[in-house]
């Protein structure tokens, strides 16, 4: 009998901790931010399952998932030199090489642009892709990139080189 009425003493005790510890938790968690109380809340990616943090960017042209900044750079062109990628225009070609799809800084959606012919500019709208010297990307009659026109690796879908 003692050792019943000891063991139910002690599920009391332990049992009515654990109810004082959750009321502190939970008074302690009004006070915090929503993406604080539970971390999985927090969620970069777009509505295509891109990984923003990662630097991913949905691709119009290519239906995927793409690290932008791996196409040809293109400077802003009041910085021609300019070293911080977050201020330059990044610009992917189909395998065609008709479109091509420039991503733009503090811009959420890219621009593709289509050329008629070999030789002549990828246009839409207002947007010029002109090769020469590399390439020149224009709004209007405003020069707003250049580059030399390098390519880099395109990285898909993980972070492997293809």
């Amino acid at each position: 009998m003692k050792k019943i009425s000891l063991l139910l003493i002690a599920s009391i005790a332990l049992f009515s901790c654990k109810l004082t510890d959750q009321n502190n938790s939970e008074s302690e968690d009004e006070n915090l931010p929503l993406a604080a109380k539970d971390s999985s809340v927090v969620n970069d990616k777009d509505e295509h399952g891109c990984l923003a943090t990662a630097g991913y960017i949905w691709s119009k042209m290519n239906k995927e998932c793409v690290k932008g900044y791996t196409g040809i750079q293109l400077n802003p062109a009041d910085k021609p030199e300019n070293e911080d990628e977050t201020l330059s225009a990044f610009v992917l070609f189909s395998e065609d090489l008709n479109q091509a799809e420039v991503f733009l800084p503090n811009e959420a959606n890219s621009v593709v642009l289509t050329r008629l012919a070999e030789g002549k500019p990828w246009v839409f709208e207002d947007w010029q892709l002109v090769p020469w010297k590399g390439y020149v990307l224009k709004k209007g009659a405003d020069i707003k990139f250049s580059g030399d026109g390098q390519m880099g690796k395109k990285i898909t879908g993980s972070d492997t080189q293809e």
